[in-house]
């Protein structure tokens, strides 16, 4: 994900020197004869596709019990090991175990700007994020709830959900990863 960050610095540092009255289509051909367009296009189908196979993985294992310390399907998961599972297991990324070291460890983003693949967390037992999931898409994330329970996809609008709600992040490659 580093080029993406770097194709972005690029195109603000761009725009920020453009001349206001320049035409969105100069600055399309711009990027265009720099070759970025498509280098911009890959890097944005490359992170849609990693998103909808770690979501389509996920979605995979409902039904998996819940299990305190869990982080297989065989021994079923809690809400970390499920997340640590899937990002390892799709992404290839090592995510830490417990929930808050998980929010600890990736991007802040508002929770207008999920996208699927990104991490939801919740306050479920008076403290911040003791909760996490991985946001699907239309105000839905999947997640390991509670013992008794199994691996679910749940509304974030349902009131039990947006009422503990601790926020939104997004993981992100470490530096020198493809």
């Amino acid at each position: 994900m580093r080029p993406f960050y770097l194709i972005a610095i690029f195109l603000f540092a761009t725009q920020a020197l453009a001349s206001p009255a320049a035409p969105a289509d100069e600055m399309e051909r711009l990027l265009a004869e720099k070759g970025l367009l498509a280098r911009i296009d890959h890097v944005r189908q490359t992170a849609t596709e990693k998103a909808s196979e770690l979501v389509f993985t996920a979605l995979g294992f409902m039904g998996v019990p819940y299990r305190r310390g869990g982080n297989t399907s065989e021994t079923g998961f809690d809400c970390s090991g499920f997340v640590k599972a899937m990002y390892e297991q799709t992404v290839g990324l090592i995510l830490p175990r417990r929930a808050e070291q998980q929010a600890a460890s990736t991007q802040k983003i508002e929770r207008s700007e999920l996208q699927p693949g990104d991490l939801v967390f919740f306050n479920t037992m008076r403290r911040a994020f003791s909760h996490v999931g991985i946001y699907v898409g239309e105000g839905k994330f999947i997640h390991s709830p509670k013992p008794g329970a199994e691996v679910r996809v749940e509304d974030m609008g349902v009131s039990y959900w947006n009422r503990r709600f601790d926020g939104a992040r997004r993981v992100q490659a470490p530096p020198g990863t493809p």
